[in-house]
């Protein structure tokens, strides 16, 4: 007399260990995934804001700049630093690591904002290869 005994299945087995196991993961998975787009998000508005678009313009603008770092002048990673708005009020104080075709250096950026405009303290860029400060804001394109 010969028995089949039915196996039972793989998720029978082991539902006591798997459920909670996946179910970390796919909390420590949407957490990660939160985080990353909430980095992102905020990246974005900051890459889309009034003084960082000026300071790439102006930087792509200055020849002096351009001769010693080549062009296009991009950024190069994430800025650091911050901006704060209220109503038509706020200020902006952060750095952009930027690159062009021969060099690479610091784009560095303090504002405020007045009844809606912005008003530009520093704007200058720090070349990584010689430490030479190029002032944006001066229309004769020195060092300073």
């Amino acid at each position: 007399m010969n028995e089949l005994v039915k196996e039972k299945s793989w998720f029978n087995r082991n539902w006591k260990w798997f459920v909670p196991v996946s179910g970390c993961l796919l909390i420590i998975i949407l957490f990660i995934f939160g985080i990353g787009a909430a980095i992102f998000g905020i990246s974005k508005v900051l890459t889309n804001s009034e003084p960082y678009e000026y300071a790439i313009e102006q930087a792509n603008k200055n020849q002096h700049l351009i001769d010693q770092i080549g062009e296009p002048i991009e950024s190069n990673g994430m800025m650091n630093g911050n901006i704060s708005l209220k109503n038509k009020q706020g200020n902006a104080n952060f750095t952009i690591p930027i690159k062009g075709s021969k060099g690479k250096g610091t784009l560095h950026v303090i504002a405020e904002k007045f009844d809606g405009d912005w008003v530009y303290e520093d704007l200058y860029v720090t070349i990584n290869q010689t430490n030479d400060k190029v002032n944006l804001l001066d229309k004769s394109s020195e060092d300073f």
